[in-house]
């Protein structure tokens, strides 16, 4: 089962890479509406000081904490032979509590929100799909080294990368839908609209480069 720790360890140093790149590119775009904004020097350290809390504490522990929680429930059922309907969904039941208290969207939204329900049950599709993805890529027993060879084993083509992308991409951008279509479900008192602002352009910048990193390792 060598090839089990191995492939965990190519996955997690690969999500943490993207978390990285996904918060410096909130940073840097908190830092370009503020600047570009006219909201008044009271409010605009208040905002940036929110973002920078958020980003270097709550956000980056946070997603590691999902990432443990999807990588370690995905090891388990590898581990543990096949995988059964009723063995798959008891895993995501027992885990996503765990899951949906570190997402970054749900911790700055109100649990008591109209739209909350629907939030949370794309929080828990973008969640089975991690997971699911995450068997995938844990089962590949080639010789592989380095994240680009372990996707090539373990989609085979770039048609089928894609696919598994543009789920997990889906459920993004549905989320972010739900709190675009009526901030009111934010908790943050100040900057709701830059906060959405960065929130759809942050992802439309990870989409793109999410995208051109799987034509690179497929061309």
């Amino acid at each position: 089962m060598d090839y089990i720790e191995r492939n965990y360890k190519i996955l997690e140093k690969r999500m943490i890479e993207q978390m990285e790149t996904s918060l410096n590119y909130g940073k840097n775009l908190i830092d370009t509406e503020l600047d570009a904004g006219t909201l008044n020097f009271v409010v605009k350290p208040i905002i940036k000081a929110f973002y920078k809390y958020w980003s270097d504490k709550e956000a980056t522990v946070g997603t590691l904490e999902q990432i443990r929680v999807t990588l370690d429930s995905a090891k388990q059922l590898v581990q543990n032979g096949e995988i059964s309907k009723e063995k798959f969904e008891r895993i995501v039941n027992k885990n996503f509590p765990i899951y949906l208290e570190n997402d970054q969207t749900d911790r700055q939204c109100k649990n008591t929100h109209q739209n909350y329900r629907k939030l949370k049950e794309v929080t828990k599709k973008c969640f089975i799909t991690q997971i699911e993805e995450s068997i995938l890529f844990l089962n590949v027993k080639d010789d592989v080294q380095g994240y680009n060879e372990l996707s090539k084993a373990t989609f085979k083509t770039k048609e089928k990368a894609y696919e598994a992308l543009k789920r997990q991409l889906d459920y993004n951008e549905e989320g972010i839908a739900i709190v675009e279509k009526d901030d009111t479900i934010l908790k943050v008192p100040l900057g709701k609209n830059i906060i959405l602002k960065v929130l759809r352009l942050g992802f439309e910048m990870t989409k793109k480069k999410l995208i051109e990193d799987l034509d690179d390792i497929f061309n």
